[in-house]
């Protein structure tokens, strides 16, 4: 799942370098959180949301194939 992450984020910034995804594991889920540089947050977050609301369907579904939580949180 952090691969997939790493993969969707650097191909949206324009500084791919500054991508950190770290991992999380607790009982109940996986917690990615992604940090981008800030003047990318905007290309990672979109305008209402909705390519950060895409990137987390992506890995839902991906997870579901694994009967996985995993929760994606963007960082600042």
């Amino acid at each position: 799942m952090k691969e997939l992450v790493e993969v969707i984020a650097k191909s949206l910034v324009d500084a791919p370098e500054e991508v950190v995804v770290t991992e999380t594991k607790s009982e109940k889920a996986i917690v990615l959180e992604l940090r981008v540089a800030q003047s990318d947050m905007g290309k990672v977050i979109g305008k209402q949301g909705r390519i950060a609301k895409a990137i987390r369907a992506v890995v839902k579904a991906a997870a579901s194939k694994e009967d996985r939580k995993v929760i994606v949180e963007i960082m600042q």
